[in-house]
């Protein structure tokens, strides 16, 4: 075959979009399908945000949603460029909006340009209606096509409706979740404060509207908490250039609970906003703490010392904002981190020093959480669970429980602060331990025991396990009956699951050979047909269940992590023993060999020999499957 230039595809318009949506919203999944609202959702809240908006609606029927807003509608004069209405040229064009040059609007959260486009891309059909300056214009579009003519009336009115219905072509038949709408326009609601929301479907209607912005945001997360508050009221900062509002407490949880936004936007994984205000607030407390009474001379603090128990919230108006992809989950703007920290940092010892009781509270709760530190380091292989009134609080990730039956116990492995904070609140406290792990923890293999100790998320492991590891191995001092390991039921999330398991092998193998060592398998679909709700664990498990179904109009949600689920939605599907699944992980010892072969050949440093395995085992079924 050959490569030439007559071999080079060339797409027109937005068909790009409808040959790899992927590329612009993540997937065709339940996430990728209800990111088409958002990217509409998010045009009104940037009205809002520029104060020509005061109310939003969203009405949902089934797979169609409808967004309007009370904003200075869409322009739909004719754009001196191509010659044809503005309108069109927003739909109907890739990088066209009034996010790219000054004026329009001042801080957005599109920055591509892409939202409106691509939404109508994928859509099978679209009808937006504008009013502004005495006149209605109404478009329809289908499959990004404008159909017929650009229909213009007189109207009294001013705003925008979007409605719209995405294309089963592309996603299946999927219908949008009120639960999850109501998630985002409440979280939206406390980040643009007195802006009205208003939801509706099928005969409910909820509306969401505070004054108090990010202070009554935290004020909810704290009533969810258990833990006592440290801080009777919370550390709030509002700075400019940028503007950046943060609201940050303590609890008596050993978990950190961070949520940040850029333009409304939810960044997931954080960025330069949130390593600013974090960084600024750990340094005034270090301030502080560097002569406080409180604090015993020859104690090191830690920041993870400072964070534990934080809860943080922060939310930035930029407005040139650099989000890493399209799904906009981190912010990158370097000058965000530069200009903030020292104003958060001034203005966090401000606090710091009017509040000297709160402080002092604050400081008390450091020195615990670094004495508990401290003790779990230096003790850890001679712990034992000799009764609930033993509470040595070992690392500061570990969430304990209080039986002092061993049997009955289990210490859960959750990847990230997020599953971990939300696995903290589903759990039953008597009974069960969360240990929030950072992302992948090392690879293990052909490391020694001094080198993997040295790591701080495997040395966590072993400190709350409490049952030394080496030469000081005793299994009788091992602190629960089972030791869980709760991850994503993703790619990561295995991986993840891969290493613990890699770590286990290698070092504690004897946990193994007991029938300690069990894998959640947590569900990555809810799928609803009629009145009857299924927990899926795949992909492929899903395909099975929608072919046996082939009449119904199942509505299918994937979750992006455990720490989007709720902890009533995590319990029911993960913890609960009545309903979870779970599988133990043991040594096939008739093939104590090939095991040993296969984990040193994937996770060994021998480049060569994983390609060659890899390309073997997929040759044989195009699937990977290990067990150990």
């Amino acid at each position: 075959m050959s490569y030439d230039a007559s071999s080079i595809t060339v797409l027109e318009g937005l068909e790009a979009v409808r040959k790899r949506p992927g590329m612009y919203i993540g997937g065709t999944d339940a996430t990728g399908f209800h990111h088409l609202l958002w990217e509409i959702l998010d045009n009104s809240v940037d009205e809002a945000i520029a104060g020509h908006a005061r109310k939003i609606y969203v009405e949902l029927e089934g797979d169609t949603a409808e967004v309007t807003d009370d904003g200075r509608g869409i322009p739909f004069d004719i754009h001196p460029k191509t010659g044809t209405s503005a309108l069109d040229v927003i739909f109907t064009v890739l990088h066209a909006g009034g996010k790219f040059g000054d004026g329009a609007y001042k801080t957005s959260g599109g920055l591509h340009g892409v939202g409106s486009s691509v939404v109508n891309a994928l859509s099978v059909q679209m009808v937006v209606s504008s009013s502004r300056n005495g006149q209605n214009a109404v478009r329809e579009f289908s499959r990004g096509v404008p159909q017929g003519d650009l229909e213009i009336s007189k109207s009294r009115d001013r705003g925008t409706t979007v409605s719209f219905r995405p294309d089963p072509q592309i996603f299946g038949e999927q219908e949008f979740d009120y639960e999850t709408v109501k998630e985002r326009m409440k979280i939206r609601a406390y980040l643009t404060p007195g802006v009205e929301f208003h939801l509706r479907s099928r005969g409910k209607s909820e509306k969401f509207c505070f004054t108090g912005g990010l202070v009554d945001f935290m004020g909810e997360l704290l009533r969810s908490q258990s833990d006592d508050i440290i801080t009777d009221f919370p550390l709030v900062v509002d700075t400019d250039n940028p503007r950046v509002q943060a609201v940050v407490s303590w609890t008596g949880s050993t978990a950190t609970v961070s949520k940040s936004y850029a333009n409304a936007i939810p960044t997931r994984d954080g960025g330069t906003h949130e390593k600013a205000v974090d960084g600024g607030v750990v340094a005034a407390i270090r301030d502080l703490m560097s002569d406080h009474k409180e604090v015993p001379k020859k104690l090191k603090i830690t920041p993870n010392d400072i964070r534990e128990g934080m809860v943080l919230l922060v939310s930035v108006f930029v407005e040139d904002p650099q989000f890493q992809g399209q799904t906009k989950d981190r912010l990158n703007n370097p000058e965000v981190e530069k200009k903030t920290e020292p104003v958060i940092r001034a203005a966090a010892t401000s606090w710091l020093n009017a509040n000297p009781r709160q402080s002092t509270e604050l400081v008390r709760r450091i020195v615990k959480a670094a004495q508990a530190r401290a003790a779990a380091r230096t003790a850890s292989e001679a712990v034992s669970r000799s009764g609930p009134v033993n509470r040595l609080r070992l690392p500061g990730k570990l969430s304990d429980c209080s039986s002092s039956d061993r049997d009955s116990t289990e210490l859960f492995l959750v990847e990230g602060d997020s599953a971990g904070g939300s696995a903290k609140m589903a759990r039953d406290r008597k009974t069960q331990a969360i240990l929030a792990l950072r992302g992948k923890i090392m690879n293990s293999e052909n490391l020694s025991l001094a080198k993997a100790m040295q790591n701080e998320e495997l040395k966590n492991i072993v400190d709350a396990l409490g049952c030394g590891i080496g030469s000081t191995f005793d299994i009788r001092k091992l602190r629960y009956g089972k030791i869980i390991l709760l991850m994503d039921a993703d790619s990561d999330g295995d991986h993840i699951a891969v290493l613990a398991m890699t770590f286990f092998f290698r070092f504690l193998p004897d946990l193994i050979l007991d029938g300690r060592v069990f894998l959640a398998v947590p569900p990555l679909y809810r799928v609803d047909i009629g009145k009857a709700t299924h927990w899926v664990r795949d992909e492929k498990a899903l395909n099975k269940l929608l072919t046996a179904h082939p009449r119904s109009h199942p509505q299918v949600t994937r979750f992006k992590g455990l720490g989007e689920m709720p902890p009533a939605m995590l319990w029911d599907t993960a913890m609960n023993p009545k309903n979870r699944r779970l599988e133990r992980v043991t040594i096939n010892e008739r093939d104590a060999d090939i095991t040993e072969e296969t984990i040193n050949g994937l996770l060994g440093k021998d480049v060569e020999v994983r390609y060659e395995m890899l390309m073997e085992l997929l040759s044989q079924g195009g699937g990977l499957e290990v067990t150990i």
